[in-house]
């Protein structure tokens, strides 16, 4: 369905946080979000609906977590497959009332572990611990993988192969979230020839969550340049988050995450979502920020500062770039 959404439309809505929002639905802090897509059904649903309602085009499951070393923290490894499935479920169920077309993408966030020689898990294991996931995500009707917030090119890899073992489409979005490079230290450029060149070939790729609007529509323009024709995905975090006594507050509003819609369009992309802090509201301004654009040209860093903040980690010098193996265990949104 994503491939036909895209030969159709310009621009395509992705959904907000998922996380975040769960928070102030009740999750608390060391709980497993991904419990909730069976325990609290209802509110996981009601998320869905929200963002539907306020224009999303892709809707995310609520699987972010939900490989078996992620589960293992709370003791729901042996859960890993129902799990994904009930989270696709709960997504297929908002999407299909819908009314209009709406893509249900399989969140596939990353392993947490470190991959060999820097730890002991090596690639071949990683595609059987992402095939299980998406074997349930598949079982609950999603249309497409998701796979996001990675920083390795091994553990990108291995989830595209457990993709294809499994029979479906995916995307890829990695989170440039250090000088404008993963954590492990790959470039959007080199991001994008390695995307280029698995078979089969990602629906698109991107950049999610990271440090900011700025730094992400950044990376956004390198991967576009980059020349490899990708479908281009992004979905930046809400602004920049501050801890206060009453918990995390990202610093987005509104009219900023519209126009981070817009500059990310002029910056070439043709999926524009919501990470971290961002709500149904600001998914509505957004819906009409993509409805009323049309695509200008590209934006300089200098444009992109003035309007949406200064960088957090700005992009640093070009020099060699990391190889793979360790994972952060970042949470999306």
């Amino acid at each position: 369905m994503l491939a036909k959404l895209l030969e159709d439309t310009p621009v395509l809505l992705a959904d907000g946080a998922t996380g975040t929002n769960l928070f102030e639905r009740g999750l608390v802090s060391g709980d497993s979000p991904e419990l909730w897509n069976d325990i609290h059904a209802d509110r996981i649903r009601q998320l869905h609906r929200a963002f539907v309602e306020a224009g999303a085009d892709i809707i995310l499951t609520n699987s972010f977590g939900a490989n078996r070393r992620r589960l293992m923290l709370h003791q729901l490894e042996g859960r890993t497959r129902e799990l994904n499935r009930l989270a696709a479920g709960n997504a297929r169920e908002v999407a299909d009332a819908a009314g209009r077309r709406v893509v249900v993408a399989g969140s596939v966030g990353p392993t947490g572990d470190l991959f060999a020689p820097l730890g002991a898990l090596t690639e071949d294991e990683a595609v059987e611990i992402f095939a299980e996931q998406i074997e349930g995500l598949k079982e609950g009707g999603a249309d497409v993988v998701w796979i996001e917030t990675m920083s390795a090119v091994e553990e990108m890899r291995a989830a595209a192969r457990a993709s294809a073992q499994v029979g479906m489409p995916f995307t890829l979005t990695a989170s440039f979230d250090t000088a404008g490079r993963t954590m492990m230290g790959v470039l959007p450029a080199r991001m994008a020839a390695f995307a280029a060149a698995l078979t089969p070939a990602p629906l698109a790729i991107g950049a999610n969550c990271g440090v900011g609007a700025t730094d992400l529509v950044a990376s956004v323009l390198a991967i576009e340049a980059a020349g490899t024709g990708a479908v281009v995905i992004a979905k930046a975090n809400c602004g920049i988050p501050r801890v206060t006594a009453a918990g995390t507050v990202y610093s987005g509003t509104p009219p900023l995450m519209a126009a981070y819609a817009r500059l990310a369009i002029d910056a070439g992309a043709r999926i524009v979502g919501g990470c971290c802090g961002t709500s149904p509201a600001h998914l509505a301004a957004m819906r009409h920020a993509i409805d009323t654009h049309a695509r200008r040209t590209r934006p300089d860093h200098d444009l992109l500062v003035s309007m949406l903040g200064a960088f957090v980690s700005p992009p640093a010098a070009p020099q060699g770039e990391g190889g793979g193996g360790r994972r952060a265990g970042r949470r999306r949104g």
